[in-house]
């Protein structure tokens, strides 16, 4: 009886996480899961405690081995290649992949891109596809080339993204979506029989890094899409504004499509919600918190910090999450 082709997964991120468990159950059947290559562990939290992520952690509980090099280079594809490693699967790994690396295993490395390619290449798609307003996204089966997410698409599984949904709840749809995925093309990956069509460049859209400022709400926009960037942005950055000198988080938010000539910024009524004017319609907040406190529901918050209707709440104009 023939080995099984070797698989080695690059990974850091808990969107991984399906996958693995899915390499490792169902997928042992076709194919054996040799390693788990994975960011260092890092100081984290307010002890700056050495932690391991949770795809090194999964690794670890599991009894696969853990390959955890600081920058993969030469040296780890030395390793791929003794290993006889028929393919590499890559998600949320954090590290430029060489040339090198990328032609170790016998079939090369493939990626599994949270969006629906062409759109969205780059390191924050799911969130973007939040904040931007979309209904769908999903999870593109591709090469990797030099280019970022320029490689070509074998093969998406699309995610439908609910009015409620936050960064985080998608992102566990997206990580599930990668099982089907890998499922329905597992054979073709394993023999290098995938095809693969090249991204339609007219289509092409970058998102960057999401940054701490990009909390700040900007009552410019219609209430719409200032929802749709707090959905996007829980729990980080999450939202702000400002109310004089005071910086005031925001929690739970709806809104309200009643027009209002007031401008962007007014408060217009404070009970059963503190409703703000914005360029369409009313953004609601339901939660509020002050520096250095907890967040309330805004009946006991504002017993707390009055704020009256016809106040103005100001902060930065918003950047576009696309580059």
């Amino acid at each position: 009886m023939s080995e099984k082709p070797v698989v080695v997964f690059f990974g850091s991120d808990a969107i991984c996480l399906p996958v693995l468990n899915y390499l490792l159950g169902e997928g042992a059947e076709s194919c054996r899961l040799r390693a788990v290559v994975s960011q260092p562990d890092r100081p984290q939290g307010r002890g700056k405690k050495l932690q391991s992520n949770p795809v090194a952690a999964w690794a670890t509980a599991n009894g696969v081995e853990l390959l955890q090099p600081e920058k993969p280079g030469a040296e780890l594809a030395d390793w791929l290649v003794a290993q006889k490693t028929a393919v590499a699967l890559v998600m949320a790994y954090g590290h430029f992949l060489p040339k090198s690396l990328r032609e170790a295993p016998r079939y090369g490395m493939l990626n599994f891109h949270g969006s629906l390619l062409p759109k969205y290449r780059g390191a924050s798609p799911v969130e973007t596809a939040i904040a931007m307003g979309e209904t769908e996204t999903g999870v593109c089966l591709m090469e990797i080339v030099k280019e970022m997410d320029a490689g070509g698409v074998a093969d998406c599984e699309k995610v439908r993204i609910e009015g409620t949904d936050t960064g985080p709840k998608v992102r566990i749809k997206v990580g599930e979506a990668v099982v089907p995925l890998l499922r329905r093309n597992l054979g073709a990956v394993l023999s290098g029989d995938l095809h693969f069509e090249a991204q339609d460049l007219a289509e092409v859209t970058y998102c960057r890094k999401i940054r701490k400022e990009d909390g700040a709400i900007d009552f410019n926009l219609p209430a719409s899409s200032i929802y749709d960037r707090l959905r996007a942005f829980t729990p980080w950055p999450g939202g702000y504004m400002d109310h004089g000198e005071v910086r005031i988080k925001v929690g739970r938010a709806t809104v309200d499509p009643t027009p209002s000539d007031a401008t962007p910024g007014t408060v217009l009524s404070i009970d059963p919600a503190l409703c703000l004017a914005t360029s369409d319609g009313r953004i609601c907040f339901h939660e509020l918190q002050r520096p250095g406190g907890r967040m309330l529901p805004v009946a006991e918050f504002l017993r707390g910090y009055p704020i009256r209707a016809s106040e103005q709440c100001t902060s930065a104009s918003s950047e576009s999450l696309l580059h």
